[in-house]
This record gives structure tokens, sequence and C-alpha cells, in this order.
């Protein structure tokens, strides 16, 4: 019988604050966890005091529709943060003028230091649904059209030190300039309406709230704020932030998921040893109301004994490719053995390059998982279309099809997961990992054979890479996001934007040499552009993800 959540109103006095302002002086919940006998799911009610210190700045004066225009905020560099308003469709571009659409741009900056920022929009009346997108001079770093279904907006973003940044508020879904360095570039007029923004850097520096739970080694936690909270964060017994959130992305969750969402920021977390976490309300003002939930992983309540299973499709597979949220429908998808010329070997080095895949997956999500994973349980069965029968259809059974193009798939990427799903709940999912772009001829950095000189050995570098993307989707599908590929340290979860890093290219920038690196799941900061901040594990994300079942 579904459990009433656990009730829990904040200690400290609405209006007030100082009281619960740190994770050491945490509020603690007494009764909430997985234990028998606990509470999995509790409410927070409490209220986050209005910080009179942040100005209020008049709106920006039009045009401001390109880098050059953009407003002033100061933010990052003077002002801690600050409030302000505007409207999309006032300006020489919206609908009442040559209808390309209008966009109104902020400068950002961060000092000797990174700094993280925080830019919520609200839009009190009218049509707006509100696009929030972040650029520097190259280009676009990152975009948020409230995927939580509400018309207004979130991000949270880390600008590296010594960098300019510009904020653009547009209308959705996914309205931006073609080029934002010239106005009147739009593809066209959306909804438009007033709007305000509130832009902070760090935390909000006035009240802060924060509650501790007590969690077991491969707890699921997730929460969810509504109401006049807008960010919330995870920390772990050592007080780092291992997740931080002023986002609703469970649109992304698997469907199976049963983790908390639907506010104005979601927090999913797992946790890879016994501790003191700690939840913190860092941003916002006034009444907040909190869904948090914890879980056991998803394999961990599945018959006794029952082991995950992956099997890494080669053999080529028909796909309802409508899974991956791109519109879509039923495509077939070629096999491995159709790629093997375009890399230079021939049908009788199919064998070992299917080999070579294959040792990569397993050493990167078993061999890997149980030697450095805090997992006690860890069970994960990977089988292939080579070796054994096709089990996809059966009950904790999930897929990655190693195959296929971006035509006959009608997706233009190289690996695609069907969800991020922390504690791997939607144990029958697929994965694709496409071979046209990875095998076109050399020059582009996404092909292999860019980096397959002579001296090279052709199948281990080959198949060290395919592995690598293979296991990265599984990563996906076990429940890591991104990570941060600017760091100096290189991971399996670290995303597309240089691929030298996925397929283990060495230092003498050719594949398949002494000094490829052996690239594994780590634990590294999160993805700047995913919207998240804080310290992501990606090993013991996916070692909890793979539990041999006890139910």
């Amino acid at each position: 019988m579904p459990q009433n959540p656990l009730p829990y109103k904040e200690k400290e006095p609405t209006g007030k604050s100082g009281a619960n302002d740190s994770p050491a002086d945490a509020e603690h919940i007494t009764g909430f966890g997985t234990r028998r006998g606990e509470n999995s799911k509790a409410r927070l009610t409490g209220d986050l005091k209005p910080d009179s210190s942040v100005p209020t700045v008049p709106p920006a004066a039009e045009p401001d529709d390109a880098f050059g225009l953009a407003a002033e905020t100061g933010v990052g560099a003077e002002r801690r943060a600050i409030r302000t308003s505007g409207t999309i469709g006032d300006g020489p571009y919206g609908r009442a003028g040559d209808g390309t659409g209008d966009f109104d741009f902020y400068r950002l900056s961060a000092g000797a230091t990174p700094v993280t920022f925080s830019a919520r929009t609200l839009t009190p009346a009218g049509d707006l649904d509100t696009l929030l997108a972040l650029y520097d001079r190259n280009g676009l770093w990152a975009i948020n059209d409230n995927v939580g279904g509400s018309t207004d907006s979130t991000l949270t973003f880390t600008i590296p030190p010594g960098r300019e940044f510009f904020l653009m508020v547009g209308s959705g879904p996914f309205g931006l300039p073609s080029d934002p360095t010239k106005p009147g570039t739009g593809g066209g007029a959306g909804t438009e309406g007033p709007y305000e923004l509130a832009i902070t850097s760090g935390k909000s520096g006035g009240d802060l709230d924060y509650y501790s739970v007590d969690l077991r080694a491969g707890d699921v936690l997730g929460a969810s704020v509504a109401g006049g909270g807008t960010r919330l964060a995870v920390y772990d017994p050592a007080g780092r932030e291992v997740f931080g959130s002023s986002q609703d992305a469970t649109a992304i969750f698997s469907t199976a998921s049963p983790m908390p969402g639907g506010g104005n920021a979601v927090v999913d977390f797992v946790a890879p040893k016994a501790g003191r976490y700690r939840l913190g309300v860092e941003t916002g003002e006034n009444a907040y109301d909190i869904k948090l939930e914890a879980f056991r992983p998803g394999t961990e309540t599945a018959p006794r004994g029952n082991v995950h299973t992956i099997f890494l499709d080669f053999d080529g597979a028909r796909v309802n490719t409508s899974i991956f949220g791109t519109g879509g429908g039923i495509r077939d998808l070629s096999p491995l053995s159709a790629f093997l010329p375009r890399w230079g070997l021939t049908a009788g080095d199919e064998r070992a390059l299917t080999d070579a895949i294959i040792a990569a997956v397993k050493e990167n999500l078993e061999r890997d998982l149980i030697a450095k994973g805090t997992n006690p349980r860890f069970a994960l069965r990977v089988l292939n279309s080579r070796d054994h029968a096709d089990p996809w259809g059966q009950p904790n059974v999930s897929r990655i099809v190693v195959g296929g193009t971006t035509v006959e798939s009608g997706i233009h990427t190289i690996g695609i997961a069907q969800s991020i799903d922390a504690g791997n709940f939607g144990k029958e999912e697929t994965a694709l990992v496409l071979l046209d772009e990875i095998s076109s001829p050399a020059g582009p950095a996404w092909s292999l054979n860019t980096y397959l000189g002579t001296g090279g050995d052709r199948i281990a570098f080959v198949g060290r890479a395919v592995g690598n993307i293979t296991s990265h989707e599984a990563g996906h599908m076990s429940g890591s996001w991104h990570t941060d590929l600017s760091n100096a340290v290189p991971g399996i979860m670290d995303p597309g934007g240089d691929p030298a890093v996925i397929f283990a290219v060495g230092p003498d920038g050719r594949g398949g040499t002494a000094d490829d690196p052996d690239l594994d799941l780590v634990e590294e900061g999160i993805s700047p552009a995913e919207g998240f901040t804080g310290i992501e594990d990606t090993l013991n994300r996916s070692a909890w993800a793979f539990v041999r079942g006890t139910g």
C-alpha cells in the first residue's frame, strides 16, 4: 500500500533567516529513508525570506537583439544578482516590426575564478512562452525551453574565469537567431509578451534552507521543489555539492522511473555510500513545497536472483525511433558488417572487431565497476548477437544496437539512449550507436579514419572506440548525465565536443598505438552545458544500477 509522505515543516520561522542557512546547520528529517520502518517519501514545506539587497534594474532599451547590443548586468563582476523585466515583441523585430523575432540579450562575465549563474524568467501575463539561451563568442553554450511544461524557463551554468557570455531571452519552442552577432536574424516571431528576469551568481546570498537525511549506499534520491524555491542542491557527507539544479529535466527520465518531478527544480542522485546527505534550497523567495523521495535501484527490486542483461546487437535491428523523442517511426538499421570496408577491414576481420568491442564494453561496465565501485552485490550480464540467442523483449533486458546510419534512423547523431535513468528503473530500454559518421573518409573529427595512420592497430582502435561509445550510451541508461569536457579529467561520460576523448586517442594523435589511454567511468564535474552543477560519480551511478534482484 502506498505510503503517505512524511510531513516536515521548516523550523526556522517564516520571514527569518540564519537558523538553517548552511549545510552544517541543516534540519534533520528523522524517519525518512529506505530502511524497514522508515518512510521513503517526505513533503517538506518552508519559506525563503525575500532578499531586499537584490536591486531591480529598469528594462533594457531596444534594440538589444545581438551580442553588441546586449544590456550590461554587472552580475558576476560588480553585482551578485539583479531583477529586471522586459517584453518580447516590443522591438523592431517583433510582429509589429519586420517579424523576424525579438530577442533580448544580457551580458555576463566572470573574474579570476569560475562563476556559477542561475537565471529564471517569470511570465506574469500574456501569451509569452520564454526560452533562455546562453552564448559565448563561439556560439551556443546552453539552452532551456521549460522542459517541465511551464511557460517560464530556468538555466544554471558555470562561466570559466575571464570569459564573457551572453544570456538571451526569446520565445519557445527553440526560436533562436541564426546569427546572434546580428539583429534581425531570427526565423520568425513566436509568442510575445512581458517577462520578469532574475539573474544570480553563486547562491542566492539571502535566505538559504538546508535539510539532512540519512541514506544507505545505493539509495536513489529524488527531489522536486515548487512554489518560491527555484534551486535545489545535494551535498555529500564530506560537504561537496554532488548535484545542483534549477530546472526540471524529467522529460529525459525513463517512463518507468518513479522519481518526482514537475517543479521549478529537480535533482536526482545515487548515494555511493551510506551517510548523512544534505539538501539545500538555494535560490528563490517565499513559501516552497518539496517532494523528497528515496528508492532502491530498480534492478534490486526485481525477482530474487535476477540479473540485468545488456544485449549488444551487431546484426542490424528494426527500431521504432520515436522512443528517442525525435518523432521518427519504425526504421531498419544495417548491421556492423556493412561498415567494415569503410574502416579498411574485411569480412574476415569481423570476429576480431566484435571481440574488441565486447572486450571494451565488459571492461568499462563489468570489470571496472566490480573493482572500483561500492556495490558489493553488483551483477550484470553482457550478451551479444554473435554468440547468444536474442533475448530482446524479455524482462530485465536492455539492448544497444551497434549499426545503422543517420539516414536509416532519421536521427542525426552518433549515439543516443532512450533515457537518462538514475536507479535503472527502465530495465527494458534501447540505445543506438550509429556507424556512418565514424566510418566516413578521413578528415572530419568524428571519423575514426582521421586517426588511423600507419603503424596503428586498426582493429584494436576501432573496437575500443566503438566500445567506449557503446559504454557511454549504457552510462546514460544507467543514470549518468554528461560530464565536463573542459576539465583535465577524461571520462566515458564526456560529451562529444572532442571526439578524440571518447575514441581514446593518445598524445601522438593516432589511434591504435601504445600511448592510447584507457577511458573509464569516473568521478568528475557535471557538464556545464547540462544545466546542472556539482561532482558526478558516474562510476557508482552505473555500479548501483546493476544489482542482483532480491525481490
